[in-house]
């Protein structure tokens, strides 16, 4: 069969999956950090085609996107138009092809869809194959890679200086040939967002948006609010899940005794509802890398998990905390070196924890 330019649209039939999506109106929405697709093809030309939510017209915060070729990011843009296509691959002989489209910043902001994907390919695209394990990690603006393109301290938040694939939970993920699904939020917490003036921000509490396709300004097709969408726990089902929860609720919490320990207890009930969505998954709790203050409340919750549900498949871990020495991103938050040490800590625990 000689080559023709076919069109596919990012459906499981076609491409893998990555992270939490929602197909809508012949559209893979994306908004959560590191959601996207990968597929592959032998072919000379692959062409694929984005689109905008409302957002990409306003010019502030707008999604920023990454595609790779055969590991090799080709594309790396942020999406100011409602439709955009970007010819990603082009030879003049037909070659084998792994193309990767990441959502590299996160839900709260904006949001974006894959609507086509155009190759010269003989056979088509089919998805890569599933890598050896799972892992979810539910964090805030670590996870989301907060200011890692931007390493000046006094600078503050855009989406065009994060990339989650330079973060210690998408690092993590490959050193263990793992396929992820990441749930985080800048300035999120279990009790309270981020706060400069000692009152709760409850409006940014993640345990109210675990069930949900994510939480964003920006609306799927310009119609579909992501909170509006449950999220199908059957879709991914996690090897394991990393929690990365804590360092907004220090920013309430402090040296207040009564104030942590509401922290705990309140983790223990969102440790309930992450148990009631994965039934199975080994549960690991860290914090420490922007301060550790609230860390021994972590080892309470876990406890206290423990003992009220008799379920002993969760643990802790204490993260490095960021060095002067390797610098800071945007707002004091973690460099790409720290990271990158972030990622090795956290690997070799895994790696002990579940002999993998």
């Amino acid at each position: 069969m000689s080559p023709i330019t076919q069109t596919f649209a990012a459906t499981d039939t076609h491409v893998k999956i990555i992270g939490r999506t929602h197909y809508y109106n012949d559209v893979l929405w994306l908004a959560l950090s590191g959601g996207g697709i990968e597929f592959s093809f032998c072919g000379t030309k692959a062409e694929i085609t984005i689109k905008g939510d409302a957002i990409a017209t306003t010019g502030n915060n707008l999604a920023r996107i990454g595609i790779s070729v055969n590991g090799k990011r080709v594309i790396d843009d942020q999406v100011d138009q409602p439709l955009k296509s970007y010819t990603v691959f082009e030879s003049d002989t037909a070659q084998n092809v792994v193309i990767r489209v990441i959502k590299l910043s996160e839900a709260a902001m904006s949001t974006v869809g894959v609507q086509g994907i155009s190759v010269h390919a003989a056979d088509g695209i089919k998805p890569t194959s599933d890598k050896i394990h799972t892992i979810e990690f539910i964090g805030d603006s670590i996870t989301c890679g907060y200011g890692v393109d931007d390493e000046h301290e006094l600078h503050s938040f855009s989406t065009a200086t994060e990339d989650v694939t330079k973060t210690y939970a998408y690092l993590t993920a490959e050193q263990l040939e793992a396929d992820y699904s990441m749930v985080s939020y800048s300035g999120y917490g279990i009790i309270t967002g981020y706060t400069e003036n000692d009152h709760k921000l409850t409006t940014h509490l993640l345990p109210d948006y675990y069930e949900k396709v994510g939480k964003s300004e920006g609306k799927f097709d310009n119609r579909l609010l992501p909170q509006d969408v449950r999220w199908d726990f059957r879709k991914f089902v996690p090897d394991l899940i990393v929690i990365n929860l804590g360092t907004n609720d220090d920013s309430y919490t402090k040296e207040d005794t009564a104030k942590q320990t509401e922290y705990a207890e309140e983790y223990v009930k969102f440790l309930k509802k992450v148990r009631r969505n994965n039934p199975h998954a080994p549960i690991l709790c860290t914090l420490g890398i922007m301060g550790d203050r609230l860390y021994p409340y972590v080892e309470q919750a876990v406890k206290q998990f423990i003992r009220e549900t008799g379920d002993s498949k969760i643990t802790a871990l204490k993260l490095g905390e960021q060095l002067t020495a390797d610098g800071y991103a945007a707002d004091f938050h973690p460099s790409r070196a720290t990271h990158s040490k972030a990622a090795k800590q956290l690997t070799s625990h895994i790696k002990e924890l579940m002999k993998w």
